[in-house]
């Protein structure tokens, strides 16, 4: 099992994130030009984004209480 500093944890939460925004904000673009077959890709591309980010926030967060004992 590969060891992850919490820099390197936080890091990689923070790109999901980033990746969760970019697509809320592409469905929502479509979503009010009308395309709403678009939007609703980019909404599940967001969904998926922010759960994997939430994973890794998680991950993060552990990472750092076990370096702040």
């Amino acid at each position: 099992m590969e060891t992850i500093m919490p820099q390197k944890a936080h890091t990689e939460a923070a790109e999901h994130h980033e990746k969760a925004a970019k697509s809320h904000r592409t469905a929502a673009e479509h979503h009010g030009k009308g395309d709403h077959a678009a939007g609703h890709k980019h909404s599940t591309e967001a969904h998926g984004h922010s759960t994997t980010a939430h994973e890794h926030s998680t991950k993060a967060h552990g990472k750092s209480g076990e370096h702040h004992k």
